[in-house]
């Protein structure tokens, strides 16, 4: 069989539709039909094997990334607790030392007072939290409960099933 390596899949499934409504008309060879719709199967097939090789590298390829990815991240964690290391180091050596302000030929230093920040205790009575203190989040709907019933015979009017497609390949 000769390849036609330059048709497009596109162009190779609208020649096979075409065979396909051909085939509906009775003056047709059907012999003819017959092989000529087998070479186009045959050509979608070779076309999806380079689609896959290619789809598999693409998946390959981005796995490896991502496991990059999570390298980078775990040095890049390792590399911030170590900042933080140094910077406590040399907050405690500043303050030990009572040297809390001070200047070089590159860098100014200083102990400095954060914003102060709000903690709560950790067993508040919500009852006695004025209501203007409070916030209240929005409702959200149990989807995992809602499959679950419709799943074992419940209907809905603002729920249904919905079953998708997707291409595998193995």
């Amino acid at each position: 069989m000769v390849r036609r390596i330059n048709m497009t899949l596109y162009e190779l499934t609208g020649e096979m539709l075409q065979l396909l409504d051909m085939a509906e008309d009775a003056d047709v060879d059907e012999e003819a039909l017959k092989d000529t719709i087998e070479a186009v199967e045959g050509e979608i097939e070779f076309k999806a094997d380079g689609y896959a090789k290619v789809i598999k590298q693409l998946e390959a390829d981005a796995e490896c990334l991502k496991k990059e990815a999570d390298r980078l991240s775990e040095r890049k964690k390792a590399i911030d607790k170590n900042i933080e290391k140094i910077k406590k180091a040399l907050e405690a050596s500043m303050i030990a030392t009572g040297k809390t302000k001070f200047k070089t030929e590159l860098f100014n230093f200083s102990i400095a007072k954060n914003p102060a920040k709000l903690e709560l205790a950790d067993n508040i009575d919500m009852d006695s939290v004025p209501a203007e203190y409070l916030t209240f989040a929005q409702p959200t709907i149990d989807k995992t409960a809602v499959k679950n019933a419709i799943k074992a015979g419940e209907s809905f009017e603002w729920a249904h099933m919905v079953q998708g497609e997707s291409l595998r390949i193995k």
